[in-house]
């Protein structure tokens, strides 16, 4: 993969007054797009928050997470500096990505709407196991019960003679 080392664009010199060391790479290209994917996943994060008006964690968090990490991964193993603990420490979070959107997917299988679609009360028990028989409906929040409003007697009726 040699054409990933081609350098594109180098800054080495002046530029506007100060020195600077900048080779811009295939390589270089790859990483700040697997970075800014990685970095995006926290904006997506926040707007559903907003949007949910509690935190919430949702799909597209987990697949930015995952491709992100993914991306970063491939640059850090197989780019130019080669560096092990920068691998390891995108190792981890591709791997706690993937189950959290293993589990996502799984929610929306078993109960037919996206995790970040029910609200947190509703949830009041782990997900069944993978075998277990697909309930009819989707838990729902405890029922909240009102207050019966007093009898209230009814009037008499008055004949007018």
């Amino acid at each position: 993969m040699d054409f990933m080392n081609y350098e594109i664009l180098n800054l080495n010199g002046q530029v506007f007054g100060w020195e600077t060391h900048f080779v811009l790479t295939a390589w270089k290209i790859y990483g700040f797009a697997g970075l800014t994917m990685f970095t995006s996943r926290w904006f997506v994060q926040m707007y559903a928050s907003r949007k949910a008006g509690r935190p919430v964690m949702n799909r597209w968090f987990w697949m930015l997470s995952m491709m992100g990490s993914l991306i970063l991964l491939t640059y850090a193993f197989f780019g130019p500096k080669q560096d092990f603990v920068f691998v390891l420490s995108y190792l981890f979070p591709s791997v706690v990505a993937a189950y959290n959107l293993y589990l996502d997917v799984r929610y929306h299988k078993t109960y037919g709407v996206k995790a970040e679609d029910v609200p947190p009360e509703a949830v009041k028990r782990p997900l069944p196991p993978a075998s277990a028989k697909k309930p009819d409906a989707v838990p729902a929040a405890a029922p909240v019960e009102m207050a019966k409003p007093e009898k209230v007697a009814e009037p008499e009726e008055v004949s007018v003679d």
